[in-house]
């Protein structure tokens, strides 16, 4: 129940609202801004952003209105939710992390869709809209790792379970759609394309998937999640070109890793290596895939090898990294800069929204 209540927008919206207008208890609940991390302290700041200002605070709902209106109302409201833990620091701290994840990571893909698909050739399915929330994700987390403990292992945790609840939703959507479409956990995203909505508008039978291939989804974006969790955090740490490697595996689909093939007469055909897109097709039955063939089967579905034709993209590589690192640390240092009782107040102001790319050739 508790789970339940602390993830309906409306309830949250209205808590939010009014825990920002209480005083604290006592001194002892105000935090202190921590020491950040130190990791990327050197790197220079992005001096030709432009500070935008902030916008207009957001309106109390309806049930805020008649609660503030009211102290007898609001002190029941108190009461309710200091028994039903409603108050606690982990309670807080997981309807805060949804603002955050909402606000600052949902819509990051399709802010840059042009760069995201246009500059890197990444195809419109789920995966690539994964790959790069994900990202985002893990940038936000190591901004959240400083908090003062044990703010941080909560937001940290929170701000997982809604990525990945949002991701079920989201493949859900996909291999199990609905005629008119459920409502989401999240604003749509017209990062990628949803193949299994009929253009007719009338589900045909047998057209959602089972749940076994929904679980089996779910356990490999589980797996790329912490495959590119440890790859980002030792690239952070190590070196720029450790995070380049990084960068170009997880978010390339490492793009010529066997090999280059030029354009010479004595080859007859193309020759592709693509990632097979279970989500992003129309695949039901995985075990029954032939992994070897539709590796080297161009169907649009994947990220995959350029054609002899246009082995000209590959030189563009190194910028494309040098873009992306450069992105990656400018914005983990403007995180940096944000205090604590910002980022866990709940509010989000312009200055913790991610930039975008297209500033990073200026």
């Amino acid at each position: 129940m508790l789970r339940l209540l602390h993830t309906r927008p409306a309830f949250q919206r209205s808590l939010e609202h009014l825990h920002r207008c209480r005083l604290p208890h006592d001194g002892s609940r105000r935090l202190k801004s921590s020491h950040r991390s130190r990791t990327h302290k050197d790197t220079p700041s992005d001096t030709n952003s432009v500070t935008k200002p902030d916008p207009k605070p957001p309106q109390p709902t309806w049930l805020a209105q008649k609660i503030q209106a009211s102290p007898r109302a609001k002190w029941w409201f108190d009461r309710l939710t200091t028994i039903l833990g409603l108050n606690s620091d982990k309670q807080v701290a997981g309807r805060r992390a949804f603002v955050l994840y909402e606000n600052l990571c949902v819509g990051v893909a399709d802010a840059n869709q042009e760069f995201w698909q246009k500059e890197c050739d990444l195809p419109p399915t789920f995966q690539s809209w994964f790959t790069v929330t994900n990202l985002h994700v893990w940038m936000l987390t190591v901004r959240l790792r400083a908090l003062p403990d044990p703010h941080g292992k909560y937001y940290v945790q929170f701000l997982l379970d809604h990525f990945f609840l949002d991701i079920e939703d989201r493949i859900r959507a996909i291999l199990q759609p609905s005629i008119p479409p459920a409502t989401p956990y999240t604003p749509f995203s017209s990062f990628y394309v949803n193949p299994n909505i009929p253009k007719d508008g009338k589900l045909k039978r047998g057209s959602r998937a089972p749940e076994r291939l929904v679980t089996r989804q779910m356990k490999i974006f589980r797996e790329q999640w912490m495959g590119m969790g440890m790859s980002f955090d030792l690239g952070l740490v190590k070196s720029d070109a450790e995070l380049a490697a990084a960068i170009w595996r997880n978010l390339m689909g490492a793009r010529g890793a066997r090999g280059i093939t030029y354009p010479i007469s004595d080859i007859p055909s193309p020759t592709f290596r693509r990632s097979v897109n279970l989500v992003g097709g129309s695949v039901v039955n995985p075990e029954k895939v032939d992994f070897e063939k539709e590796e080297t089967t161009d169907d649009g579905s994947g990220v995959h090898d350029y054609p002899p034709d246009q082995v000209d993209k590959y030189v563009r590589y190194p910028e494309l990294m040098l873009e992306i690192v450069t992105y990656i640390r400018r914005e983990l240092v403007r995180l940096e800069g944000i205090s604590d009782e910002d980022i866990m107040e709940g509010y989000i102001s312009a200055a913790m929204k991610f930039g975008g790319l297209n500033r990073i050739k200026k």
